[in-house]
């Protein structure tokens, strides 16, 4: 079984290897080929045949192994199920070997594909994006490394462009130097000097200071470690996944009418598992000033300058932003997914060299999913994903989010519950009349003096409905059948009026005598009806017409 990638390169995948029977290995061949029909890289052929490997071992290792799909029953399907349900890897597991497994038109239907069918819940996030103690110190040393690196670029960068424009003095120890960086930047390395043990040396090291690759190549080019901390930095102000850096385009400029103090960039974001068709985006950067996004694409550009050349000189049409210069040019290139090294120079940055560069600095781990959680959740948006993801992913899983939103969701909770009492029975269930308390057309009122809608002369300006929303107000069972009708006759108007009228006129008031007549007892209402009077008639019709006045 061969899978191309979408770059052209071919890889095998052997299913005479797995350890089940002739008929059930070209199952799962069949199976793959169709699915790998979507594919666009090796990394995710890979990731399957891992996954088929491991159920070929699990229906190895069964008491009869079946010699083919067909043979799978609902109890070996539950064993495999519950061999893997309880972890992350086994959850991916189960979802990759169920959709393989779908293929086939024999495990398509009956109690196996049922079995199949169950849902499997999505993996938990291991990672969380860092506390700010912790994010600073990642993006500190990954900026001190670049800016380092940056500068050193920038100073020999002068000289060698001094040296091209013949402004450096013939014979002095920095026309010597530049004529050395000429080279550098032609060859991607410094001259060398081969002893009979085999064995080179720098060849001016003493004039260059040393053969450190600080001293030598370094001089023009990143090396790996550099390029990650530029990668860290990178991610950490835009969000971009790993995976991104390994065939960025070079930002182009993008016209800016009439501005010259600053500079606008096209960056091309590729993002394969959008789908085909969606893979690429482009975002507007621009470079305004030293803290400004654009800045970091302005020195990103600067000190990868001479590693962009040098990749162009070698391979025409070679445009990638992330290039280094390999300290190992003569490494066989294995993950064919990425790009190929040119010459001495090597593009983006691998999972391994992320865990190189963290370790190197005392990190635990790579440092790039937690750096783009870190700026997913500050940004509050997404950045490359959907707002499902966003919010499933990103935000809800996330501790640090769910600490610091603590407040947020205490005043989302007092403002639900300011709405939820402002749509109930607001006043004080009484046994009998208080005869201090004025009446109303609803309700006993205990003080219009404090009424929350005081008129403009003083006194309450609130419609009589609005009393059952009030503190100040006071039913006992003589108001009950007033307002037993009074509810009875806004329910009648539900079905004659629309939605939106009947919503924005009689809901909340509809609400308030539901909620008195549980607090009043469904019964005790029901009864009350019974003892409903011209004189409540007469009021509530006009109470439904908005003809009583306050």
């Amino acid at each position: 079984m061969t899978v191309t990638n979408k770059a052209g390169h071919k890889k095998q995948f052997d299913f005479a290897v797995l350890p089940v029977a002739g008929a059930m290995q070209r199952s799962l061949a069949a199976a793959f080929a169709v699915q790998s029909r979507s594919w666009t890289s090796h990394l995710t052929a890979r990731n399957f045949w891992t996954k088929t490997e491991r159920f070929a071992e699990f229906v190895a290792n069964l008491d009869h192994p079946p010699d083919d799909l067909d043979g799978l029953t609902t109890a070996m399907l539950q064993r495999w199920r519950s061999a893997n349900i309880s972890t992350n890897t086994g959850k991916s597991t189960l979802s990759m070997i169920r959709t393989l497994l779908r293929h086939d038109s024999r495990v398509a239907s009956g109690p196996a594909a049922e079995e199949l069918a169950r849902r499997i819940p999505k993996p938990t996030p291991s990672q969380q994006s860092y506390e700010e103690a912790e994010r600073n110190r990642v993006m500190l040393t990954a900026q001190r490394q670049f800016r380092a690196a940056w500068l050193r670029i920038g100073e020999n960068t002068r000289l060698l462009d001094e040296w091209r424009a013949g402004s450096v003095p013939d014979g002095s120890r920095d026309w010597r130097i530049g004529r050395l960086l000429d080279h550098i930047a032609r060859t991607g390395d410094a001259h060398r000097t081969l002893h009979p043990s085999g064995q080179t040396t720098v060849t001016s090291h003493r004039l260059l200071g040393g053969s450190s690759t600080e001293k030598t190549w370094g001089r023009l080019f990143l090396t790996s470690g550099e390029l990650t901390a530029l990668a860290v930095l990178l991610t950490g102000r835009f969000g971009w996944n790993l995976s991104v850096y390994d065939r960025m385009p070079t930002p182009t400029t993008a016209p800016s009418a009439g501005e010259t103090a600053s500079v606008s960039y096209q960056v091309q974001v590729e993002k394969r598992r959008a789908g085909s068709g969606r893979w690429f985006s482009t975002e507007n950067i621009t470079d305004s000033g030293a803290d400004s996004p654009g800045r970091l694409i302005t020195q990103a550009l600067e000190a990868t300058t001479h590693a962009r050349h040098l990749a162009s000189q070698l391979a025409p049409g070679t445009e990638l932003l992330l290039a280094a210069r390999a300290h190992r040019s003569e490494q066989v290139h294995a993950d064919l997914d990425r790009p190929a090294p040119v010459g001495p120079l090597a593009f983006g940055v691998s999972p391994d060299m992320a865990k190189r560069w963290a370790h190197a600095h005392g990190l635990a781990g790579s440092p790039f999913q937690r750096v783009r959680r870190s700026t997913v959740t500050d940004e509050g948006r997404p950045l490359q994903h959907t707002q499902g993801t966003h919010e499933s992913v990103y935000v809800l899983p996330d501790k640090r989010v769910q600490r610091t939103s603590r407040d947020v969701f205490e005043a989302g909770a007092r403002e639900a519950l300011a709405q939820v009492r402002s749509v109930v029975f607001d006043g004080t269930i009484a046994d009998k009349p208080n005869p201090v308390h004025q009446e109303t057309a609803t309700v006993d009122c205990e003080n219009e003096e404090t009424s929350p809608w005081p008129a403009p002369g003083g006194g309450c300006g609130a419609d009589f409905l609005l009393c059952l929303a009030c503190t100040n107000a006071h039913v006992h069972p003589g108001h009950h059948p007033r307002l037993a009708h009074l509810h009875q006759q806004i329910l009648s108007l539900r079905p004659v009026l629309d939605d939106r009228t009947f919503r924005d006129r009689w809901s909340d008031h509809l609400v308030r005598l539901e909620d008195l007549r549980d607090k009043v007892g469904p019964a005790a209402w029901t009864a009350a009806l019974t003892r409903v009077t011209d004189t409540d008639r007469t009021i509530v019709q006009l109470l439904v017409k908005k003809d009583l006045a306050p």
